[in-house]
């Protein structure tokens, strides 16, 4: 047992995305004693058809999927090849079910530290900048999603709003030591909308812009102390962090923030919201997921403030 040890869950599937994940994971200066499990999976036969078929199409579509594992074995063993270094242990898996499905309960199964994933994948949606299975994975996966774009975390942009679970990724960021040299720029965004003035009297309307500037002033002045805050506690814990106050919309302006940075990586937490059918997360999170030139992470279950470390399977 290693206490700053991590057990990392990197999920491919051969696409160029999936590659850059691998280039984050070799890149990242990862505890000794960290477990890294590369994995890709393989939908069933009777998945891959979609369908009751006759007896003929169903050998057939067994075979396929003989071939397609063995593609995948030989894909995972490469990406384990580029990993393999003292102080990592490396080992591979080819999962057999729904991709999201199978990737989520893996990462249980495994009691994963970390999940991470290429921006996009194979699929019909590859022209969208998040593909439906990282898209799934994250709305799902009971610990935090890394999504790469990139193979650095130097610079990195902690969204901060002083919520219970903005609070999680800050403790991330302060704990894990893959962050021990990284550059922390902690933005807190105010976000005042203009007063609605149409029906009013000129005196009412005077009085309402009176009242927004009034809010709008003390809003920025919570969101500097925040930053401030924040940046200070991320300091006397060792990390080199500055704060950064901004006003608008928050997605647009942890983007922007990022982006006139030329940061890394986002990391943000989020709330989970109970739909019919799925546990989704955010608007704010799915924004800077979609639109993020640079790798985001997000934090959505409790973080244990150290991973407890690599036990054998």
């Amino acid at each position: 047992m290693m206490g700053d040890a991590m057990r990392v869950l990197v999920a491919i599937d051969g696409s160029e995305a999936a590659a850059q994940a691998i280039d984050l994971i070799a890149a990242v200066d990862w505890p000794s004693g960290t477990a890294v499990q590369v994995v890709e999976a393989v939908e069933t036969a009777a998945e891959l058809f979609g369908g009751p078929w006759p007896a003929l199409a169903l050998v057939q579509s067994e075979s396929l999927e003989a071939e397609i594992r063995l593609e995948a074995d030989a894909t995972v063993g490469r990406a384990a090849e580029r990993l393999a270094r003292p102080g990592l242990a490396v080992d591979t898996a080819v999962l057999r079910g729904r991709p999201a499905t199978a990737i989520v309960e893996e990462a249980r199964t495994t009691n994963a530290n970390l999940v991470v994933l290429g921006s996009r994948g194979h699929g019909t949606i590859e022209t969208m900048l998040l593909g439906s299975v990282s898209a799934e994975v994250i709305d799902h996966s009971p610990v935090p999603v890394l999504v790469a774009r990139g193979s650095r975390i130097e610079r990195v942009v902690l969204a901060w709003d002083g919520s219970s679970y903005a609070a999680r990724a800050a403790d991330l960021v302060r704990d894990w030591p893959i962050f021990a040299g990284s550059t922390v720029r902690v933005v807190s965004v105010s976000d005042v909308g203009l007063p609605w003035q149409a029906g009013f009297a000129e005196t009412e309307s005077a009085e309402l812009a009176r009242i927004y500037a009034e809010t709008a002033e003390a809003s920025r002045a919570r969101h500097v102390g925040l930053a401030r805050e924040m940046a200070d506690r991320l300091r006397a814990a060792g990390r080199s962090a500055e704060p950064e106050a901004r006003e608008g919309k928050a997605a647009s302006e942890i983007l922007a923030a990022a982006d006139a940075w030329g940061a890394d990586l986002v990391v943000l937490g989020t709330h989970g919201r109970t739909g019919l059918a799925r546990l989704l997360i955010g608007s704010v999170a799915r924004n800077v997921l979609h639109h993020a030139a640079c790798s985001v992470l997000v934090v959505r279950e409790p973080v244990p403030r150290a991973p407890t470390g690599v036990e054998a399977r």
